[in-house]
């Protein structure tokens, strides 16, 4: 079966998804994306722009976002290795303001995570290096690109010392940072 299931997160608007994987002796292919399926759940549908990174072992990157008026959704899946990606709802209003979320994103399982506009998005690569592809609603705006500092959000990372960028680094506290995201009511 080629069904794609969207399964809500405790971060209202973010979905976990998990896509169709078909193996064989060859080895495996998998669905990453069908308009029909993110239509129906009523999930935006027109993505911008797509990109790939490879993080090695004991890396994080995030926690990012874009500001209004270049907030965007994301769809992010890992295509080798495996990450603990992670969610911050930095919506105001929002029932799960200031929470977070993670699971396990891996190539075997075809796992990916659905994020709204004022959801940060970040990772980490406990065990080995990985591949992360991001497809976003809107062109990146080097301007408008910020993010939250990593260990300022509660988040329980795996990794003691991990290699972040100097970008990373000069984020601002989650208790520092003055949220324009205001929170609408998911469709579904």
């Amino acid at each position: 079966m080629w069904i794609m299931k969207l399964l809500p997160t405790k971060i209202l608007g973010c979905y976990e998804v998990f896509a169709p994987v078909h193996k064989d002796s060859r080895g495996t292919f998998t669905k990453t994306f069908n308009t029909t399926t993110f239509k129906e759940a009523g999930l935006c549908t027109s993505f911008k722009e797509q990109y790939y990174s490879r993080s090695k072992r004991h890396v994080i990157r995030g926690l990012h976002f874009q500001l209004p008026p270049d907030d965007h959704t994301k769809l992010v899946y890992c295509t080798a290795g495996e990450v603990l990606d992670v969610v911050l709802d930095l919506r105001i209003g929002s029932p799960t303001y200031c929470k977070f979320f993670s699971t396990t994103l891996n190539a075997e399982t075809g796992n990916m995570m659905y994020i709204p506009p004022g959801v940060a998005h970040g990772f980490c690569t406990p065990h080995q290096p990985a591949t992360l592809v991001y497809n976003q609603t809107t062109v990146y705006n080097q301007k408008n690109d910020t993010g939250i500092h990593w260990n300022s959000a509660g988040i329980s990372w795996p990794i003691k010392n991990p290699q972040l960028s100097e970008r990373d680094l000069s984020f601002l506290s989650l208790d520092d940072f003055i949220s324009p995201f205001i929170f609408e009511k998911p469709l579904i």
